[in-house]
């Protein structure tokens, strides 16, 4: 099969692997999340075996070595493995184009997430962390936003569209994706009930990222918002995925607590909302690149 693969602009033939993965679908979004949860879980295994000695298992923001070797380093590997398999089926023009057009009520989406972030950014006691730890936290962070928004909002997405979901189908299964990967967190001894809350958390906060994903029109703004938002709720909260049990220290990461609950509103939300979410309700068509 020759020509070019259309939304990449390289001409070539395209092989088995891009074949298989140019079909999109949801049970090849699922296989995809999957095997990357199985690589990033792995690759923890690994990283924790090799250095426990650098990480304070009661602390892993006690010195900038236990954050690198905690968040950081599993990140990178998984950071590699995305970049690699995105690159092997020529999808970074497609991930990083432009996006379907999004409505202006959308706009609300990156808001919500802006706003604690800049709260948490001023409220946070810098001085409570060791040297290094705030910049290795943030370093994460970006690691974490770069990670989930290529595979969530990127090849996930992709490949729903590429099996012809509509956007409405889209935005509800890939939020989902997101937020059960984050169920993974039971397997480090969280409590099933912050596991709950926490996997209904980050649907809506995966909503917020798809909403993100429309209405700026690029797969960096996601990237960027998210990439922010996680290492300021770390220094704010002093723990991963801390969301509902540790009380604010100041009042401007009090003001930040409620985004919490609007995340989870706003998920529930728009899932009301298929015309106004899904571009082909409003007569445009969903992009679909397909070898030729």
């Amino acid at each position: 099969m020759g020509g070019d693969i259309e939304g990449t602009g390289t001409p070539g033939r395209s092989s088995g692997w891009q074949d298989f993965w140019e079909r999109g679908g949801l049970w090849r979004a699922v296989l995809a999340a999957a095997a990357y949860l199985a690589l990033y879980l792995g690759a923890s295994r690994v990283v924790g075996a090799w250095f426990a000695h650098s990480v304070d298992p009661d602390d892993l923001f006690a010195t900038p070595a236990g954050v690198f070797v905690a968040l950081a380093l599993p990140l990178l590997v998984g950071a590699v493995v995305l970049v690699v398999f995105v690159a092997s089926l020529r999808w970074f023009p497609v991930l990083f184009g432009p996006q379907p057009a999004g409505r202006g009520w959308m706009w609300v989406a990156p808001a919500l997430v802006l706003a604690p972030v800049l709260l948490r950014a001023l409220g946070v006691d810098y001085g409570a962390y060791a040297a290094g730890v705030v910049a290795t936290t943030l370093f994460a962070g970006l690691l974490v936003g770069f990670v989930e928004e290529v595979l969530c909002r990127g090849v996930v997405v992709t490949l729903l569209r590429r099996g012809g979901s509509s956007e409405w189908v889209v935005m509800v299964v890939s939020s989902v994706i997101f937020a059960l990967l984050h169920s993974a967190n039971a397997l480090s001894g969280m409590a099933p009930t912050t596991v709950a809350v926490t996997v209904v958390y980050t649907f809506g906060f995966g909503v917020a990222m798809y909403l993100t994903l429309r209405v700026t029109g690029n797969l960096v703004w996601p990237i960027l918002l998210h990439g922010l938002f996680d290492p300021m709720l770390f220094l704010a909260t002093g723990g991963i995925d801390e969301t509902t049990t540790v009380t604010p220290t100041s009042p401007l990461l009090a003001l930040a607590t409620p985004t919490n609950v609007l995340f989870i509103t706003l998920g529930v939300v728009v899932l009301f909302l298929a015309r106004a979410v899904d571009v082909r309700a409003a007569g445009h068509d969903t992009p679909r690149a397909t070898t030729a």
